[in-house]
């Protein structure tokens, strides 16, 4: 089964990325994801099912650690033929 992850997470900064949002960035980039597709206001990435959770459980104790205080998360199955 194949995973679409888009998340957010706050709070904002415009000037400067803040550190929970580098940190969820850099989990995401190390993950083993493709698809991977970071913004300043909103983030996706597509896997298999175990990469993509085991990101989402690594994205949300790192941004929770290092000072988001909230996380938008959705998690979608990406059927045959989607993108």
């Amino acid at each position: 089964m194949r995973l679409r992850v888009e998340f957010t997470t706050e709070p904002f900064d415009l000037d400067e990325a803040p550190a929970h949002a580098v940190a969820a960035r850099r989990v995401i980039e190390a993950a083993e994801l493709d698809a991977v597709d970071v913004g300043p206001f909103g983030n996706t990435a597509e896997g298999g099912a175990d990469a993509v959770l085991k990101a989402v459980d690594a994205l949300l104790r790192e941004s929770l650690a290092t000072g988001a205080t909230r996380i938008s998360l959705q998690v979608n199955v990406v059927g045959e033929g989607e993108a």
